[in-house]
């Protein structure tokens, strides 16, 4: 038996006071795109802002379906709306929020296995990780360098590819 560990790493801020200026304001794009989350099921809402290369910001906000599982997180839709308007302008970063008017959040939220998988596909994509920020308003900020350490088991096509 061979016994492996996994270690991830991530920067953990305070509050969005402590970023540099071009990370804290990402965050703030986010939280702007709360207003547009369509999630009157789950009270919910997520909001995500994404900046490009040419320093474009995508917009995205959770949109909740009731024929369930139909909606779509707010990171798929940056990430999908890229891919279809703007894969030749290179992702940098990524800022994810939250908010529930039913409890208080006091961390940041994650994003979900399926958006961290087509996180995954896009920086294989364009051959570069894409910085994540997840935000707690009124709480910490993480900050990783890549989709690996929130999933560090990729699936990625060449699994599939049978060699001869």
């Amino acid at each position: 038996m061979i016994n492996h560990e996994i270690k991830i790493n991530f920067e953990e801020y305070t509050s969005v006071e402590e970023l540099n200026k071009t990370d804290k304001e990402l965050c703030l794009e986010a939280v702007k795109a709360l207003a547009n989350s369509h999630s009157p099921y789950s009270k919910f809402r997520v909001g995500a802002a994404m900046r490009l290369q040419s320093g474009k910001i995508i917009y995205a906000s959770n949109q909740e379906n009731v024929a369930y599982p139909s909606g779509l997180c707010a990171e798929r839709v940056a990430l999908f709306y890229w891919g279809a308007n703007h894969p030749d302008d290179p992702i940098e970063s990524m800022a994810v929020t939250a908010h529930s008017d039913e409890f208080e959040l006091h961390k940041p939220v994650t994003s979900c296995g399926a958006c961290l998988q087509v996180l995954a596909e896009y920086e294989k994509k364009q051959n570069r990780p894409i910085k994540m920020i997840l935000y707690c308003q009124n709480g910490p900020v993480w900050i990783t360098s890549g989709v690996e350490s929130f999933l560090p088991f990729l699936f990625f096509e060449e699994r599939l590819t049978v060699k001869s």
